[in-house]
């Protein structure tokens, strides 16, 4: 078990606020500056309760938030003009109870950071154990001074449980605290930030409708005014002095927002109290509240008769289990491996007990994008997932089918047939209310087709594909067919659609979208024949399925063949380009300062769209149509997504540019530890964090999963490495086995750590693997192809590379910062 208390190792600063650690994220220093962003970065979760990293006396904060999963109200949309099928409302994530405060009096002098002198101040993200430890030293203007050690952290096994122990010490002088232990609902952040999030357009989210302080439980139950949603909280206290503390008074009291409880000790120098607090949480929209009643005081007695010091062991035990099919080591790289772990624990997080909900763009962290979830959950987030816990991926599909019904009466109001998948929401509707960078991207659909042929082909979840499956794969071809048409020129075709590039809209055969459908279409073909049980209901026919297969063998994919690449969408290539030169660096993103009628007629891409699908839909290209292709898109990809990087870094390492790929991935890999953007204060970018471990595991790692609905599936490899990584040896897991692949830069090494053998294919050479013996196989150096350009201030690491660098040349982590914007909140991103 990993999990005690380690003393601190030799460690290097960071430009920004984090030192630099292989299993942890430590803040050396508070910070007020960047308190709302470290808020978001020290974040304690499990997919259905978040809880933001604030202050234990929760003052001076940023952005006060504590998330369950689904809780939300609904706000109108607002419409100048309306248009048949436009959303009437959306749903925003509500900051429900907050249950981290514990205030503290030294001899009547609140403890805050800005009064008296902060002589210490360390908080502690522990990847092994899962907890947030902070550690302070604090004299008081009455010159008192204290220690304060608080641990915190959200239960990955209990899913509504939020555990506290805070414990202060008299240092130098006797003195009397005051501990106040409180539930609070409607805490409001002290200012709006300059870009609000939907939480801000709500006045008064929670409407009161139960408080209680009966010794040390305390109950808060609140109501959603508009959506009707149920939520409670209930806490409870255990006190206790060291050797010599007996004078401990205790007491408490609520109305309808706060509840608290009291606690007075009188301390000599070296004596110490603790208080230990365990919250349970719970929701229902169709519970009423004694049921609630009953569910809180359950989940509290399970909690209490577990105990804090349970609680962190059970922790360290998920996490260990997690670590052994999870971790990625990096040689040569220190930042960067603290990044791929900081990401890999984000993930966990972000999914590990949300059952029944989806995995939003920002996860629990914040609420940036109103707390939706997006297409970038199945296609990168979903990816990671299947490979390390794959039974994350199967709730998040889970709960996509459980919204079908929902996806079927979208698709019926835009007069299509099947299933048409929101942009974005929170419990299914469609709550995005912009045509163009909205439903018009129906490439989620394919998406979500995609990762459910992934998780099956991964996991061999027969009883998945049967019951949850098959339906989706059906429904969505059924879009397709209806949103397709047949051309003259006798291929199939879809007009008038949005790709993952958001500077480019409504444009005819996008490459990726059209080639995701025709994945989507013959996976639908491939298991309606497979499971024709679970077709009949289902109507499916013979004749349908041939039209699938039909279609899917037609689909248009355009090429320009006076350039020799393949056009984002029909036509782009003909577009004029951007004007990059004349661009200040200043003007990005582009989003902010010039009007989409500009960005939409113009060669310009925010993220990776053609080259998305040179790594998911690589079987279509060819290598030299790859290289090809890469070093186009380079001259016109600003970048103002954070989902860009990754998918540039995959591609490059594959075309024979591993140190490019390097300069990506740690762009993609820093943007919330560094926020270089200023943009991590409303939440996390989670498919950014999953793209680290992509580009890491994909690019440089070479990996590879062929599946089609077929039988031709099987996990391949082509790895490179570039000059500064020495080494790089990932895990992952693979139908009931686990691997190991190490990779170096003469040979990569091939293990099944447990599990029945398996061949995989190393470059062009099938590889017999088993428990036996490792199996290593030589790599082969590939030529490297020209250095491509970027337009003028976008090259990767711009702003931080030594004088003497190029965009080419290899580089630490620790020299790159970039801009990673966000999205506006109707952009065709989530979770960037």
């Amino acid at each position: 078990m990993h999990c005690a208390l380690r003393g601190k190792s030799p460690t290097v600063t960071t430009e920004k606020t984090f030192t630099v650690d292989p299993w942890c994220l430590r803040e050396p220093e508070f910070d007020l500056d960047v308190l709302a962003s470290t808020e978001a970065v020290l974040t304690v979760a499990n997919g259905n309760l978040g809880v933001r990293g604030t202050l234990d006396e929760g003052e001076p904060v940023g952005h006060p938030g504590t998330y369950l999963a689904g809780v939300h109200e609904l706000r109108t949309m607002v419409y100048t003009e309306t248009g048949n099928g436009d959303p009437e409302a959306t749903e925003t994530l509500v900051n429900t109870i907050d249950g981290t405060v514990v205030r503290l009096l030294v001899d009547g002098h609140p403890l805050d950071v800005r009064t008296g002198t902060l002589r210490q101040h360390e908080r502690v993200l522990d990847f092994r154990a899962g907890t947030l430890e902070r550690r302070l030293r604090w004299r008081s203007p009455g010159d008192r001074c204290v220690e304060v050690t608080s641990t915190r952290l959200v239960s990955l096994d209990q899913r509504g449980v939020f555990a506290l122990r805070y414990t202060v010490r008299a240092l130098d002088q006797p003195v009397e605290v005051v501990l106040q232990s409180g539930l609070v609902a409607n805490v409001r952040k002290p200012h709006l930030p300059d870009d609000p999030g939907g939480e801000d357009l709500l006045a008064h989210a929670l409407q009161a409708v139960e408080h209680g302080a009966v010794g040390s439980r305390l109950t808060l139950m609140h109501r959603t005014d508009r959506a009707e949603l149920l939520v409670g909280a209930t806490a409870e206290h255990e006190v206790e002095g060291s050797a010599g503390v007996s004078d401990l008074e205790s007491s408490g009291e609520a109305d309808p927002d706060q509840a608290r409880f009291s606690v007075r000790a009188r301390l000599e120098p070296g004596e110490s109290v603790t208080l230990t607090k365990l919250v349970a949480y719970a929701w229902s929209g169709i519970r009423g509240v004694p049921a609630l009643r009953d569910e809180l005081a359950s989940m509290l007695a399970v909690a209490s008769n577990i105990g804090f010091d349970e609680l962190v062991a059970h922790q360290c035990e998920i996490l260990d289990d997690y670590w052994e099919s999870a971790d990625v080591e990096v040689a040569g790289d220190d930042e960067l491996q603290q990044a791929v772990r900081f990401a890999l624990f984000h993930i966990l997080q972000a999914a590990a007990r949300a059952e029944g909900h989806g995995i939003a763009g920002k996860a629990l962290t914040g609420t940036g994008d109103e707390g939706h979830v997006f297409w970038d959950t199945e296609t990168f987030v979903l990816q990671v997932a299947t490979a390390v816990r794959p039974e994350v991926t199967r709730h998040a599909l889970a709960w996509r089918h459980a919204t079908l019904e929902q996806a079927r009466a979208r698709a019926h109001t835009l007069d299509l047939k099947g299933a048409a998948f929101p942009w974005r929401t929170i419990t299914g509707p469609e709550c995005s209310g912009y045509w163009p960078a909205g439903t018009a991207a129906f490439h989620i659909n394919a998406d979500i087709a995609d990762a459910v042929l992934r998780y099956v082909d991964a996991t061999d979840d027969e009883q998945f594909a049967r019951e949850a499956g098959v339906e989706l794969l059906v429904e969505t071809a059924r879009l397709w067919m209806s949103l397709g048409h047949w051309g003259r020129d006798e291929r199939f075709h879809v007009f008038g659609v949005t790709g993952p590039d958001e500077y480019s809209a409504l444009g005819d055969d996008n490459v990726y979208t059209n080639l995701m459908m025709q994945r989507n279409l013959r996976g639908a073909a491939g298991w309606a024949r497979a499971y024709r049980e679970s077709t009949e209901p289902l109507e499916v026919t013979p004749d349908e399925i041939e039209r699938w297969e039909r279609a899917a063998d037609a689909v248009f994919v355009p090429y320009d063949e006076e350039l020799g690449v393949h056009p984002q969408h029909a036509g782009f290539t003909d577009q004029p380009q951007w004007d990059f030169a004349g661009t200040a660096e200043e003007q990005y993103p582009l989003h902010s300062f010039f009007p989409y009628l500009q960005l939409y007629r113009k060669q310009v891409v925010k993220q990776a769209d053609l080259v998305l699908a040179l790594f998911l839909r690589g079987d279509a290209f060819t290598d030299e149509e790859k290289a090809r292709d890469l070093d186009y898109y380079e001259r016109v990809t600003v970048r103002d997504s954070s989902l860009s990087a990754c998918c540039q870094a995959i591609i490059a390492a594959e075309v024979g540019l591993p140190n490019l790929a390097h300069q990506y991935i740690v762009e993609s890999a820093l943007a919330d530890i560094r926020d270089a953007e200023h943009d991590s204060s409303d939440g996390l970018h989670v498919a950014a964090l999953a793209g680290t471990w992509l580009a890491l595991v994909c690019g440089f790692g070479g990996l590879r999963h062929t599946y089609s609905g077929r039988v031709d599936a099987q996990l391949s490899f082509r790895p490179t490495l570039p000059e500064e990584l020495p080494r790089l040896r990932y895990r992952l897991l693979f139908r009931g086995r686990l691997l190991r692949v190490t990779v170096e830069r003469e040979s990569t090494t091939y293990e099944v750590v447990r599990g029945e053998p398996l061949t995989v294919r190393h470059e062009r050479d099938d590889v017999e693997l088993s428990t036996e013996a490792p199996v290593s196989r030589s790599n082969t150096l590939r030529p490297e192809p020209p250095m491509p350009t970027q337009p003028e201030t976008r090259a990767p690491g711009r702003g931080t590379l030594p004088d003497d660098s190029s965009p080419g040349a290899p580089a630490s982590a620790g020299s790159f910062l970039r801009r990673t914007s966000r999205a506006d909140p109707e952009d065709a991103s989530g979770g960037d």
